[in-house]
């Protein structure tokens, strides 16, 4: 089943930190690249952060270090550490795989982070 479930965005302070999961299942966390987005209140979805299936992570540069990549293997489970967050990184996130074999892009449903103070 070609699932995609993120979790763990919330409320937090400027400066305060987050930790998003998105869950998929193993077959497509062993074989593609996956990636997060967001989508700021108005504003078109951008690219935020992507890991390969050997680990090599690429990042927007409005991360400026803040935000890192990372794989659990054990849960098939791409997660994403944002730190010193500000209030312009308020969005919703979404997990993102091109799936070759179905030949569509897969989009989690999203999850809601909002930094204010």
């Amino acid at each position: 089943q070609v699932q995609l479930v993120e979790s763990g965005g919330g409320l937090v302070q400027p400066g305060g930190s987050l930790r998003l999961s998105c869950a998929t299942s193993r077959g497509i966390f062993s074989t593609y690249t996956m990636d997060w987005y967001r989508q700021p209140p108005g504003k078109q979805r951008a690219f935020v952060a992507s890991i390969d299936i050997g680990g090599g992570a690429t990042y927007a540069d409005f991360t400026e270090g803040r935000f890192t990549i990372s794989r659990d293997s054990a849960k098939n489970t791409v997660l994403l550490q944002m730190n010193s967050l500000k209030p312009e990184d308020t969005a919703v996130y979404y997990c993102h795989v091109y799936h070759h074999v179905i030949g569509r892009d897969l989009w989690g449903q999203g999850t809601q982070v909002t930094v204010s103070s």
